[in-house]
């Protein structure tokens, strides 16, 4: 079932008959999808959120807002660049601080968890969440999402890809996860690509339930599933596409012919950027200007991500089939149940 790079269809990769090397869809740049595909979200007539709470609305007492100082900017591990640094940032500070006249400090945490708690906590009240951990921060935290970025070309966010071994010949679907002496990892269980998804997506589709019909083994996150599979650690496990991409450039070890991918979902939006819902209205109104009203062309955080400019969101719609897929997977938005 392993076509040649050429056979690849963008609009029609034909998953039933057709393998691809992850090169064949790095190259045409399917790891993303599309700004068409983001504006279909945002077009969705949703009257609710499908499962857990909506977002916060501002307090009606004054006396509530929150009116730092200093405005802390935290961002978990994600689905969206991994490994960024204080200094990619800069741009986007700077902006922060012209709108709303305040300082910006730069606090990285090394889970999902750890990021929801600062925000919850007041600890932290801008932050960058990963795409599965956003309805845990609305639910808990406080987190209100409004923008996602978008790349020079247009495209946005990620999607799953069903990884396994380019010479792993008799791992040709989803359907072969569930077979005997395979050995499957997961990311971590709050991941939505890298957990979620999958276990509600391969059920659906493949009548495959992780689980049940293959023991989950969770690797602590898409880096780590992707090298565990080239050393022969795993035999496969979805990857977040973006996390793929960024862990093979990443690594001189690594390439791209090394992995084949047997399916592969729809995008999903990467991971927002929030505010916490107290914070003062001129603060909030200060936070997104900085980020929606500017071009960051040219500065180390384009670079860094490829995203010059963010498009604004309402999680009730563009995070309907994430909240979707967290409630077929019965998923309470509780602390325990996210990643530590």
């Amino acid at each position: 079932m392993l076509a040649d790079d050429s056979e690849f269809e963008f609009s029609d990769p034909n998953w039933a008959e057709n393998n691809y090397l992850s090169s064949a869809l790095i190259d045409a740049g399917y790891e993303r999808g599309q700004r068409a595909d983001l504006e279909r979200m945002g077009s969705r007539e949703v009257d609710e959120v499908p499962h857990g709470d909506p977002v916060r609305e501002a307090p009606s007492d004054e006396s509530e807002y929150l009116d730092p100082d200093t405005l802390v900017f935290t961002e978990s591990p994600s689905e969206d660049v991994e490994g960024r640094y204080e200094e990619d940032f800069e741009a986007v500070f700077d902006r922060i601080r012209e709108e709303t006249g305040k300082e910006v400090e730069y606090s990285r945490v090394d889970s999902y968890a750890a990021s929801v708690e600062a925000m919850r906590s007041e600890r932290a009240h801008i932050a960058n969440f990963s795409t599965g951990a956003t309805a845990f921060a609305v639910n808990l935290a406080g987190a209100v999402p409004f923008a996602v970025g978008l790349a020079s070309d247009g495209a946005f966010g990620y999607r799953l890809f069903a990884t396994t071994r380019a010479e792993a010949h008799d791992i040709q679907s989803v359907d072969d996860f569930a077979r005997e002496n395979v050995t499957i990892a997961h990311a971590e269980e709050s991941s939505n690509s890298g957990h979620q998804a999958p276990s509600a997506l391969f059920d659906q589709k493949f009548d495959v339930t992780p689980g049940e019909d293959y023991e989950v083994n969770f690797s602590g996150g898409h880096s780590n599933t992707a090298r565990g599979i080239a050393a022969g650690d795993y035999d496969a496990g979805p990857i977040c596409s973006t996390c793929l991409k960024d862990t093979v450039e990443g690594d001189s070890s690594l390439d791209f012919d090394d992995f084949k991918v047997v399916w592969a979902s729809n995008p999903f939006p990467n991971g927002p950027i929030t505010y916490r819902y107290n914070l003062h209205p001129d603060i909030v109104e200060g936070i997104k200007a900085a980020w929606l009203d500017s071009d960051f062309s040219g500065t180390d955080y384009a670079a860094r991500t490829d995203y010059t400019e963010f498009l604004p969101i309402e999680y009730r719609r563009h995070w309907y089939d994430i909240v979707t897929i967290q409630g077929y997977n019965d998923v309470q938005y509780e602390q325990g149940a996210l990643s530590e």
